[in-house]
């Protein structure tokens, strides 16, 4: 596999409010924009608990994302969700590195994707 690195982070919004988490997730995402090694971001939210957040990044590799979570910038690019944090589960966060995946080309050619993307 590639090496890369998906981190996982339990957001809820049952005291500040989806709002909150969503302005406080787009603050830190416009602030890492060009962080070395990021690949992207997202927000998911739960479909069975409305006050549920993921926060999901990709990153490059394992290298990647500790040089960036022990680096200076950490720890105040992400302060805006640290009080949102889920700590139901113990610790907030996952670090997963990928083992295995697949893409599922017949599905974006179904949905109108690019001749690219369909082997055309």
């Amino acid at each position: 596999m590639s090496g890369r690195v998906r981190v996982l982070v339990f957001v809820t919004a049952t005291v500040t409010g989806v709002e909150a988490v969503e302005d406080a997730y787009h603050r830190i995402s416009r602030s890492l924009t060009g962080t070395p090694g990021l690949l992207s971001n997202e927000l998911l939210r739960s479909a069975h608990d409305p006050a549920g957040f993921v926060v999901m990044s990709e990153w490059r590799d394992l290298d990647a994302f500790r040089a960036w979570e022990e680096g200076e910038s950490h720890r105040s690019a992400t302060a805006p969700l640290r009080p949102m944090q889920d700590h139901s589960r113990g610790v907030p966060f996952g670090v997963y590195t990928v083992q295995a995946a697949y893409e599922n080309k017949g599905a974006a050619c179904a949905e109108g994707g690019t001749s690219g993307e369909c082997g055309m």
